[in-house]
Order: C-alpha cells, then structure tokens, then sequence
C-alpha cells in the first residue's frame, strides 16, 4: 500500500527533535508540516487535513495530553502517535489512551521503530480513507438507484393518471393543468415541498373512477338528468376503491382526493355532505383547480368558458362550493394561474 506524499503534522517544542522527525518523515518521501507551538498546530489542522499526527508529551505552552484532546474535537479518525521521554510510563499510556492516543514512541526516537510505526499508522489511515471512498461511491449508486426509482414511479403514476381520460378525448391535458393548478395552491398554502410534490403527482387521480362510468353518460353531450347525475357522482367512490388498499403514499394521497373533490365548503357537496375544514385539504385544494379547468375546458355539453369567467365563478362560490382563503390565493396569484393554463393547453 502506497503511503508516499501522505500528509504528517509534528509537534515538538524542541527544534531538534523536530528536525529529526522531518528527516526520518522524508525518507518516506511524506510531506511534512512542523510545529514547536501547539496551538499554532492546531489552528493549522482547522484548515488542512493530516493523515498523522505525531505529538510529544512534554510541552511547555500545552502537554500531549490536552494537545490530543483538542485535536480530537476537530478530528476523531485521523492516527495519533505521542513521542514520551518517560519510558513505558504505563499510567501515562492509558491517559493517552483514553483521550485519543493510537500509539506510542519513546525518545531518543529510533530509526526503526520509527520507521515501522509510521508505516502502519499510515496504512491505517489509508484503509479509512479507501473506506471513505467506498462508503461515498457506495453512496452515490444508491442515490442514483433511488432517483431512478423515484422517476419510474413518476411516470408510472402519470400514465395511470391519464386513464379517466382515455375514455374522453376532450379532457386532454386537464389532468395535467389541474396537477400543476394544485401544486401552485398547495405551496401558496404553505404545503412543505413534499406534500406539494405529493398533490401533484396524486391529484391526476382524482377522476380515475370515472373508469366505472358508462360512456352513455360519460360522454352524454347533453346535461345529465337526476338518475344518470347519481350514477355520475359514483365515480368518487369508484376511485377511492381502485385506490384504497395501496401503499404508495402518492396513491393514498390519490384515494383521498378521489374521494372528497366534490364535497362542497358549505356541505352540501358529495360522497359524504363533509363541510369546511372537515374535507381534507387536499380534497379542497382539488375541487378548485378540477372545477377550474373543468369550467375553462370544451366539454360534450359545453363550450369553454373565458378565464376570467372561470375566476369570477369561484370568488361567487366562496364559502359555498370552496375554501374561502384558497379562493383568495387563486385569485391573488392569478398571473400564474394564466401561465399554467397557456402552458398546458392544446388547441383543438
């Protein structure tokens, strides 16, 4: 294992014994950095890294001791050796020991044991350096592992989206513009970017039970009367149903904007007459961007109506159908609202 180059910081009040160690450290082709004042030594190792430390005991201006100990609240990995003209001071030993000491020289250094000893201390830091390296590669394949993970999912959950609209070739791209219409309201609501990101991947599945609907009423170019408008309002249910036993948080996310997009402010909206801020937020945020794009959208029975028609109609049912304070952040920030529509629209 290859240890040439590597970096040693030495500390030593005593010029000579410094000396000695660069001469050695040199043989060895290491570079080498050296200090008679630890503290200078230490305000070095705040801005460059070492692979070795080697420290004598016996300092004026701060032992060994106390050295190792600061040192380590900079640096836990990084091989310490402290040089001691005490001998085999074994109380001294385990002092070290026990604040950060990886090994011991005793003076007058001798070229061997000097040689051998920095070699494997060396070598020791060179393993946890190629372990490092390891750990972050390792790292990195998982992270592009979990992205591409992440991006299947996406795709996955926008085909499955677009479903509802396979069977009606005039809401092309509303599931799209009511994704981006939610996102927009979710962050000015205040959403953290995760449940922002959820909404917008969950919210095209609030219509995917329109995929239990006949296409004789589906796709009626006519106003539904009341027996077909009941059979209609099944596809909330419909949806939460297809969607209820996953485990994706996107699609439970999706069960329940599936089935709360119609229920109304005020209560009297459907599956279950829930009212004000006991219809999920996400089921709030949805009714209005669906019955937006819905409004603003050709349909078999209607034409499409101007933007700002669209937006007089929700401040009218503030209170009622929607929230009133999402209403107002729509309104407000209606400029973005006109971008997503551009953006995402398709002309037929």
């Amino acid at each position: 294992m290859n240890i040439e180059w590597m970096n040693i910081l030495s500390v030593d009040d005593n010029k000579t014994n410094l000396l000695i160690v660069e001469s050695y450290a040199k043989l060895l082709n290491l570079k080498i950095d050296s200090f008679s004042n630890p503290i200078e030594a230490l305000e070095a190792a705040k801005t460059k890294e070492y692979d070795l430390v080697i420290v004598d005991y016996m300092m004026p201006q701060m032992d060994g001791l106390e050295f190792i100990k600061n040192f380590r609240e900079l640096n836990v990995e990084i091989p310490i050796i402290m040089l001691t003209a005490l001998g085999d001071d074994m109380d001294l030993q385990i002092k070290a020991l026990e604040v950060g000491a990886n090994d011991f020289l005793n003076k007058p250094i001798n070229s061997g044991s000097f040689r051998a000893r920095i070699i494997n201390m060396l070598k020791l830091r060179k393993s946890q350096l190629l372990l490092k390296d390891r750990a972050l590669l390792l790292q990195e394949e998982v992270d592009k592992a979990t992205t591409m993970l992440k991006e299947s999912e996406h795709e996955t959950l926008e085909l499955l989206g677009k479903s509802a609209e396979f069977k009606d070739p005039d809401t092309s791209k509303h599931t799209q513009r009511v994704a981006y219409y939610c996102k927009l309201l979710a962050s000015l609501h205040g959403l953290s970017q995760r449940m922002q990101d959820i909404i917008f991947y969950a919210s095209p599945f609030h219509d995917l039970g329109k995929v239990g609907i006949s296409d004789r009423i589906l796709l009626k170019p006519a106003k539904l009367d009341d027996e077909e408008f009941e059979i209609m309002k099944s596809h909330s249910k419909i949806g939460y149903e297809i969607l209820k036993n996953s485990k994706s948080e996107y699609l439970k996310a999706g069960r329940i904007i599936a089935l709360n997009h119609h229920e109304k402010y005020d209560g009297s909206g459907y599956p279950n007459g829930l009212k004000g801020e006991g219809i999920p937020v996400l089921g709030r945020i949805t009714a209005i961007a669906d019955v937006f794009d819905a409004l603003t959208s050709r349909r078999p029975y209607k034409t499409a109506w101007s933007l700002d028609d669209a937006k007089e109609f929700l401040i009218e049912e503030k209170s009622r159908h929607f929230d009133p304070i999402l209403v107002d952040l729509f309104v407000e920030n209606f400029d973005k609202v006109q971008e997503i529509y551009t953006k995402y629209t398709i002309e037929d």
